[in-house]
């Protein structure tokens, strides 16, 4: 048992982890225009992310990917650079209805770049196990409970700033969106492959 809570504590610190705060960062861009209204679709929004990050970390474990580690570590800001920049441009279409399917599968894309980020790390911490396919479950709970706590860290935050200060949707939007592409950017030229 003690095992299973290593791996979940694990997950949940990956997340959270504000020193490497890249996974906050799209978390934000993702559900910055939502509300509690839209819990079914925020939360398969994230359970969408997370297959995608434990897909990505059962490859990478097993050995059937194999991706540069520089260019994982410059592909991950850029996700998040292109979620908020989706974010500025799409912040006037408030409803957040449109292209779902593209969302979506967007969503399970960036969660298969962020998880090979983390691959190398996981298979140094489970290499002494023999199936890793628990120990990937178990992390997997993890990064959906810390997600769950960013989420609605960003939808409390949202609806004070919308209810009590009167910020209008879109000007959240553009706001939280702008404020994250600024944080992202020096972290895409840190990590240039070029």
């Amino acid at each position: 048992m003690s095992e299973f809570w290593l791996y979940v504590k694990l997950g949940f610190g990956h997340v959270l982890d504000w020193h490497a705060y890249d996974h906050i960062l799209f978390l934000i861009v993702l559900t910055v225009g939502y509300t509690f209204d839209n819990w079914k679709r925020i939360l398969l929004l994230v359970t969408l992310f997370t297959l995608g990050h434990t897909m990505s970390l059962f490859l990478a474990v097993y050995g059937v990917v194999s991706v540069n580690s520089k260019l994982v570590e410059f592909l991950i800001p850029l996700t998040i650079l292109i979620a908020g920049l989706f974010n500025v441009f799409t912040a006037k279409n408030t409803s957040r209805n449109t292209k779902v399917g593209i969302l979506y599968g967007v969503t399970i894309f960036f969660g298969l770049i962020h998880g090979l980020g983390f691959s190398g790390y996981f298979k140094a911490i489970s290499s002494n196990v023999s199936s890793k396919i628990l120990p990937l479950i178990e992390f997997a709970l993890g990064v959906e409970a810390a997600q769950i706590v960013i989420v609605l860290f960003v939808l409390v935050a949202s609806f004070i700033f919308q209810t009590f200060f009167r910020f209008s949707k879109q000007d959240w939007i553009l706001v939280i969106s702008s404020v994250v592409i600024g944080m992202v950017i020096p972290m895409l030229i840190a990590n240039k492959i070029w």
